[in-house]
Order: structure tokens, then C-alpha cells, then sequence
């Protein structure tokens, strides 16, 4: 009976959709301008051409070195790691292997 429950629950928590995604492992990438930046902090804010900005927290070991840029920069951020579908978040940290690299206009 218990093993009936239990089967009963797993069904129901696939069909609801419940359960995580799967994590990919594709990079994810943000084109934009720096309109923040504060290499002190080890923060930049980049504004993509949605209007929606996107905040990240560098990380010390990431490699990246803040004081190349300046704001008004464009720039490329490129996150390497395997995220769950659409779950990037704005405050994502920067880590090593991601990159964020200055792009032409």
C-alpha cells in the first residue's frame, strides 16, 4: 500500500512539473554596455538592448580584471558554467573561467 502511495506521488509531481529542469551546460552570454562599475567592490552592471541590466559580482580568482574597463564600455559577458534553463540571475557572480571582454559597436 505504501509503495502505491508513494508511485502515486512521484506521477503526480512529474505531471505538475515540480521537479527541476535539467541543468545545461551551454554558456550563456549578455551583450550590453557597462552603466555600472566599481572595481573596488568587484562590481559591474551591464544594460543589454532589452533595457534590462544586469548586475555581477566579480569574483577574486575569476581573472578578470575590472580596471580594463570604463563605463560606457561594450562588452560581452560570457558564463561558462551549466546552469538550469533560463535561470541566470541578475546578480550572478563572475567566477574563473567566465568572461567578460570588451566587443566593437
Amino acid at each position: 500500500m505504501t509503495g502505491k502511495i508513494l508511485l502515486f506521488l512521484a506521477c503526480a509531481l512529474l505531471v505538475s512539473g515540480s521537479l527541476p529542469e535539467p541543468v545545461s551546460a551551454e554558456e550563456r552570454t549578455v551583450t550590453g554596455t557597462v552603466v555600472g562599475l566599481d572595481p573596488p567592490a568587484g562590481s559591474v552592471v551591464v544594460r543589454d538592448a532589452a533595457g534590462a541590466s544586469w548586475s555581477y559580482r566579480v569574483e577574486a580568482d575569476s581573472g578578470i580584471d575590472l580596471s580594463a574597463f570604463r563605463t560606457g564600455d561594450r562588452v560581452k559577458v560570457t558564463i561558462r558554467r551549466a546552469t538550469p534553463r533560463n535561470m541566470i540571475t541578475a546578480a550572478d557572480p563572475l567566477r574563473k573561467g567566465d568572461r567578460l571582454e570588451k566587443t566593437p559597436y
